[in-house]
């Protein structure tokens, strides 16, 4: 994984644990008792639920507080402007009306834009957190193309996935994903996408960001690159690797051609198919 990333992860776990350690400080001048740092709960059953979800995960070196992640938040079938970890995007850093992402994930890039403003480059957001509903309006659409007229069901799945993700497979569910100035490749071979391009690649791990879908001439799986989609890390690797042990086959349903998921192997090509160093352990 990138040096500056690896940096970035350490610095947020210390934060949380520090966090936590401090905890029963804080309550001890209440009439409440004091909590251990870190206990074991039930999986919770909705977005509001988990809010408060910690529990201890074992790594190599120490213990670090790992949030849990109900069925709803992986498969994006939550409404983000009720969730209490999102927020809206502001209109300096968006064309766009009403659209969010995750809370530290926004105040992440909010540091990266600027940084970036101060060498002379323009970031805007033009697409953020999209839930099931959204991300089904989007493959929907797709499948009734012309084009696709007389194609088998499987044809038409595995043409749609090579830049549009099923509904309940999308990073962008999450609210750690994000979209800059265009989806033109074009765009992003000269001029300012070149040098937008070329800034994040150097400084973007620096604010806990990557880009997921890399050239995939080093055997990477699934969608076609997209320089523009980047994801903010610290949070999206943990929901990647939840959504490996909590997701099953059954879970992707409620849209036209759903039933292909598993014959195309959705999870382990196109959901497990970016940048190999970003996968979870």
């Amino acid at each position: 994984m990138n040096t500056h990333l690896r940096t970035y992860f350490l610095g947020k776990s210390i934060e949380r644990l520090a966090f936590l350690f401090l905890l029963p400080t804080l309550l001890s001048g209440t009439c409440q008792t004091p909590i251990a740092p870190a206990v074991s709960v039930d999986l919770p059953q909705g977005p509001v639920e988990q809010e408060q979800a910690i529990v201890t995960k074992q790594n190599q070196h120490d213990s670090i507080p790992v949030k849990i992640y109900s069925k709803e938040d992986l498969l994006g079938r939550f409404e983000p402007s009720k969730h209490p970890d999102f927020t809206v995007i502001q209109k300096e850093h968006t064309g766009k009306s009403g659209i969010y992402m995750q809370k530290e994930a926004y105040d992440a890039f909010q540091r990266m834009c600027a940084a970036a403003k101060k060498d002379g480059i323009s970031m805007v957001i033009i697409s953020a957190t999209r839930n099931f509903d959204y991300q089904k309006g989007i493959w929907e659409k797709k499948w009734l193309r012309e084009k696709y007229k007389g194609m088998s069901e499987r044809d038409k799945v595995a043409d749609i996935l090579k830049y549009s993700s099923m509904p309940g497979t999308s990073r962008h569910h999450w609210g750690t994903d994000v979209d800059f100035n265009s989806v033109e490749l074009s765009y992003w071979e000269s001029g300012a996408g070149a040098k937008l391009y070329t800034w994040l690649v150097a400084h973007a791990s620096e604010f806990g960001y990557a880009q997921t879908y890399t050239k995939k001439a080093a055997g990477r799986t699934g969608y076609e690159e997209e320089k523009w989609h980047w994801s903010y890390m610290p949070i999206a690797m943990e929901m990647h690797r939840q959504y490996r042990t909590t997701i099953q086959y059954q879970d992707i349903s409620g849209f036209s051609g759903c039933k292909e998921a598993a014959n195309v192997n959705v999870f382990e090509t196109y959901v497990d198919g970016i940048a190999p160093d970003l996968l979870p352990e």
